[in-house]
């Protein structure tokens, strides 16, 4: 009898041990689980799913157990242009090294390669999307990573494709690193806190590059927008901060480097606008601060509407844009201070490296212009050039105060 109760207690020790420790199942067409979905019914809490190299027709597949899912060399998941594909509803799940392919397209339900749905502490990295209706979709989940993955879709109409990677009611996200292309937008921000965007290249999409709404105190570093159709827009959103991004090549009759809407008390510093229609428009917008940034080549460096007030606009360079800045008001309620002008034609007596004659960014020919879009057929012309300069020495019409009465002499480094 005791021999018997010593085996069981043995026995009982083996199952638990071997039941507290994470198991690792392969999947694959030679293995003894050939689909996702059988190996989502037979795993626990814990396991490691390796997926073998191949292709694999699944959609619809729900994850609700904490594992890891990786691929040996890429392989291909995909939902044959049917359905979505992976829904994850556990926490702390690490999806890597798959490609996900081949979304179904709807205008009823929002399908995604993978989507994270009230969850936390999950990590999707070193992952490939391509031609997906919504690539990562996360909805009311905090503290998960999204990171260098690369998201490329090649539709050519914004209303049969989703967003690349799309955050709805989320807070504390990390998405470093990703590469995104030809979605309608790629980055997609909505009711979103505390959560930072960086190191990421986002080109070629269809609306915007980024776009965020109601998404307060998140961060923006160390981004590359370049050739969106629309640039980038940023909505109703307090303490936002963009730092050291860049902005290129966003060109269109309705393109933005950055466009702030009702935006307060945020700080846009170290960013470089380059060959933008316009680098950044704002209207409605308050308390902003814009500093050392560079605004090089645009067509309007600043478009500053006259519902935007107490915003500075300090240490900047100007080189070479069409058009400094203009505004749809005679009066001004923002501060102009210590920015170099590539145009400035005044002169430094003193030699402290500040002009004594202060500088009106703001010329006669951009107040028609911004009334009156079709006058910009006589940009360059004689009798243009004639209209800046008599407003310059009796201005009428532009804003008498929107002027930087402390203009920098040489480039700000």
């Amino acid at each position: 009898m005791l021999k018997i109760r010593i085996n069981f207690l043995l026995l009982l020790i083996i199952t638990v041990y071997h039941s507290s420790f994470p198991k690792t199942l392969l999947v694959g067409k030679n293995e003894t689980i050939k689909t996702l979905r059988q190996a989502f019914e037979i795993c626990e809490n814990g396991d490691i799913l390796k997926i073998m190299k191949g292709s694999y027709l699944e959609n619809n597949l729900i994850l609700t157990k904490q594992i890891s899912l990786l691929g040996i060399d890429f392989p291909i998941i995909s939902g044959n242009k049917k359905e979505k594909i992976l829904t994850v509803k556990a926490n702390n799940v690490v999806i890597s090294g798959i490609h996900f392919m081949d979304t179904g397209a709807s205008f009823v339900k929002d399908n995604a390669a993978i989507k994270l749905d009230s969850v936390s502490n999950c990590l999707v990295e070193n992952n490939k999307f391509t031609n997906n209706f919504f690539g990562i979709y996360l909805a009311k989940s905090w503290n998960c990573t999204l990171r260098n993955n690369k998201v490329i879709s090649s539709q050519k109409k914004q209303t049969y494709s989703g967003n690349g990677i799309h955050l709805w009611y989320c807070r504390d996200i990390t998405i470093e690193g990703n590469t995104v292309q030809g979605h309608r937008d790629g980055i997609y921000l909505e009711f979103v806190r505390r959560s930072l965007i960086t190191h990421n290249t986002v080109s070629k999409n269809l609306r915007y590059g980024l776009h965020f709404m109601f998404s307060d105190s998140c961060k923006y570093i160390f981004n590359r927008f370049e050739q969106n159709s629309a640039g980038v827009a940023v909505m109703f959103t307090h303490h936002v901060q963009m730092l050291h991004n860049i902005f290129i090549n966003n060109w269109g009759d309705a393109s933005y480097g950055l466009l702030l809407k009702e935006i307060t008390d945020g700080e846009i510093y170290n960013n470089k606008f380059i060959r933008n229609t316009c680098g950044i428009y704002l209207e409605g917008c308050n308390r902003n601060s814009i500093e050392y940034n560079i605004f090089e080549s645009n067509g309007w460096a600043i478009r500053l509407m006259a519902n935007s007030m107490e915003n500075i606009f300090a240490k900047n360079n100007f080189l070479g844009n069409s058009f400094e800045v203009t505004t749809n008001s005679t009066r001004n309620y923002n501060t102009f201070r210590n920015n170099y002008w590539s145009d400035y034609q005044g002169y430094d007596l003193n030699r402290d490296g500040i002009g004594e004659v202060p500088h009106h960014p703001v010329k006669l020919f951009s107040l028609l212009v911004e009334k009156n879009r079709p006058t910009l057929l006589l940009m360059r012309s004689f009798f243009v050039e004639l209209l800046n300069t008599a407003e310059k020495i009796f201005p009428v019409i532009t804003p008498e105060t929107l002027v930087d009465n402390y203009p920098e002499m040489s480039f700000i480094r």
